[in-house]
């Protein structure tokens, strides 16, 4: 029940933030929780693949471009006959994503360190060049008027002032499984061979562990974290634009990870949905960029355990368990 008690911490408080809310009169905050928890799906599997796998990537944002562009092209294009049904439109672009990521993993996470980095910031660059100069992705003014997508039970993922609520449970859901999820793999032996490798690769190599197996799963796990993210994501805005393919989003969701500890997913997404409602509440306003890069910089100088890190029982906590 240790291993649980985050995720049904994170149920508890989301539920106990909507009727808070509600009571106050002010569901229309319920709009940025919503966003702030696609964003956070990004950050959640980022964390996977740096504080357990060892590995540096500074492409995330391609990845989140990828899966909402792809959901948005295949449902928009042509005049219906040819676009795709929603609901089917957003596993494909999860499927997309996925082959993208195994095929840019295989290569560049043969390299480390720093050279793993930039080749990660070459790929995010490329993501937001085709996007800016490709006529189909509506180039710099993005794609709009993308169809909301039914699912079961009547629920509808849409940003429609009268769905607010069922969208904010939506898209918490989303997050609460995809916490449950590392939690149970970081508790599992792929955890343990992960924690191998990011100790040593050579040491992890030499009992047995196929290094390169376990480094490619979890890279394309995490691009699977931010596809959802990104294809929900323009399903609830109806939108999509170059924006999310930039630079500065990807060493924002690097910020984030590191400030709530890039070997804590709780930390993460507590750290994360926090800044992230922030950001879009807009109080950080024009500096809203140079927030996240003071806070990457302050992070790895001050608090390398992470802001949590900075809390005694917490930063014990946290060591033991790595």
């Amino acid at each position: 029940m240790k291993r649980y008690l985050p995720v049904l911490l994170l149920a508890a408080l989301v539920v106990a933030v909507q009727l808070l809310l509600t009571a106050l009169k002010a569901e229309f905050l319920l709009t940025q929780l919503t966003m702030s928890a696609y964003y956070t799906l990004v950050t959640l599997g980022l964390c996977l693949l740096m504080g357990y796998a060892g590995q540096v990537s500074l492409g995330h944002a391609g990845f989140f471009a990828i899966g909402g562009y792809t959901t948005a092209v295949l449902s928009t294009v042509g005049a219906g006959s040819l676009a795709f049904a929603p609901w089917l439109s957003l596993p494909a672009a999860v499927a997309v994503t996925a082959v993208v990521a195994f095929v840019i993993g295989v290569p560049v996470l043969r390299l480390r360190g720093h050279y793993l980095a930039m080749a990660t910031l070459a790929f995010g660059f490329i993501v937001s060049r085709v996007i800016l100069g490709t006529a189909v992705f509506g180039q710099a003014d993005g794609i709009s008027d993308i169809p909301a997508v039914r699912l079961f039970a009547g629920l509808v993922l849409s940003g429609k002032r009268v769905l607010r609520v069922q969208n904010y449970y939506i898209a918490w859901t989303l997050v609460t499984v995809g916490l449950l999820f590392a939690v149970n793999l970081i508790g599992s032996r792929v955890g343990r061979a992960l924690r191998a490798i990011h100790g040593n690769e050579e040491a992890a190599a030499a009992m047995g562990i196929n290094v390169a197996r376990y480094k490619l799963a979890v890279f394309v796990l995490s691009a699977v974290y931010a596809a959802v993210g990104g294809a929900c994501i323009a399903h609830f805005n109806a939108g999509i634009g170059p924006g999310e393919a930039g630079v500065m989003k990807s060493v924002r969701y690097l910020a984030l990870v590191a400030a709530g500890g890039m070997g804590s997913p709780w930390g993460t997404v507590a750290v994360s949905a926090t800044l992230t409602f922030l950001s879009l509440r807009g109080v950080f306003g024009l500096y809203d960029d140079a927030v996240f890069g003071a806070l990457l910089v302050a992070v790895m100088l001050f608090a390398p355990e992470g802001l949590f890190g900075l809390v005694p029982g917490l930063r014990r906590r946290r060591g033991g368990a790595r």
